[in-house]
């Protein structure tokens, strides 16, 4: 199991991200168009800049959805590989049997 600051501290994240996404992806298009003026470019630049660090989609980290273990992630299942076989012993995914002989 994580640490509950850890997965805490990753749903602050993704509320960061969805709450400053249209701020930065508007300011994005002005400093990546090549038709608009160098002060403008550089003016939205530096307002993106001063977004705050955690609201970069780049910074969240996917972590499983049980445990909050942020390694061996799959993303179909939204689980750790250690979940995915626990679950997967007991039959509480479907369709999946863990072979054994």
């Amino acid at each position: 199991m994580a640490k509950k600051s850890m997965v805490e501290r990753e749903l602050k994240r993704e509320k960061l991200v969805a709450q400053y996404a249209e701020k930065r992806a508007a300011l994005k298009a002005v400093a990546n168009d090549k038709n608009a003026s160098v002060e403008e470019r550089f003016k939205a630049s530096l307002k993106l800049a001063e977004l705050p660090r955690n609201s970069s989609a780049t910074r969240l980290h996917n972590r499983c959805q049980l445990t909050g273990r942020p390694h061996a992630y799959y993303r179909k299942l939204k689980i750790s590989r250690i979940m995915l076989r626990e679950l997967g012993s007991n039959g509480e995914i479907p369709g999946m049997v863990k072979s054994s002989w």
